[in-house]
């Protein structure tokens, strides 16, 4: 099995891409979804969430908007939310790997791949990249979403340049979908060749 980690930066594309892997029939481990269902009603992760952050969780599991106010730019509580986070999503990730035992080729959808050292736990790295123009504009299009919280965001994560650098394979998404999509499936292509791209 060779192992892909697809990321990029906010507002980059990644969620359209991990949809056209799939459609092709690859295997795609959605880490934020992960995160989702372990902070959903009755979540592995929202007791502990609670207990680290009150006042952050309800019946419906965590409140997104509350648990990002009380971590968003302080790095020590980030680090503890990721401390309870983490694990439990490498839980998912290695049921999702047995699960998927007998495919050629798999996708790790890791917004964060080399912010969390995740890069050195895949085969291969796929980026999704668009111009910063039209990343801005589609993340300022974003319910909620400011120029104040679109700044903290990016600056928790690599730089697109270094991304870019860092790739085995480069997607892009300032172009037109067919041509986004056809990257992909020369992507896929590479991949599951004999050298594995």
């Amino acid at each position: 099995m060779l192992t892909v980690g697809l990321t990029g930066s906010i507002g980059m594309g990644k969620s359209t891409v991990a949809a056209m892997f799939a459609a092709e029939g690859v295997p795609v481990f959605d880490a934020d979804a992960a995160v989702h269902r372990l902070q959903g009603p009755a979540g592995a992760v929202v007791a502990a969430i609670e207990a680290a952050f009150p006042g952050t969780t309800g019946s419906a599991g965590v409140n997104r908007t509350a648990l990002s106010e009380a971590v968003l730019g302080d790095d020590a509580a980030m680090n503890r939310l990721e401390a309870i986070v983490h694990p439990a999503v490498a839980a998912e990730r290695a049921a999702f790997v047995t699960a998927h035992a007998d495919s050629p080729l798999v996708v790790f959808d890791i917004p964060l791949l080399f912010e969390t050292g995740g890069d050195a736990r895949v085969d291969r790295v796929v980026v999704v990249s668009a111009d910063a123009a039209v990343q801005r504009a589609r993340v300022l299009a974003r319910p909620g979403m400011t120029e104040a919280k679109f700044s903290t965001i990016l600056a928790r994560q690599l730089s697109d340049a270094d991304k870019r650098a860092r790739a085995d394979i480069v997607i892009p998404t300032d172009v037109a979908m067919d041509d986004t999509r056809a990257a992909v499936r020369r992507a896929i292509s590479c991949l599951r060749a004999p050298t594995g791209g």
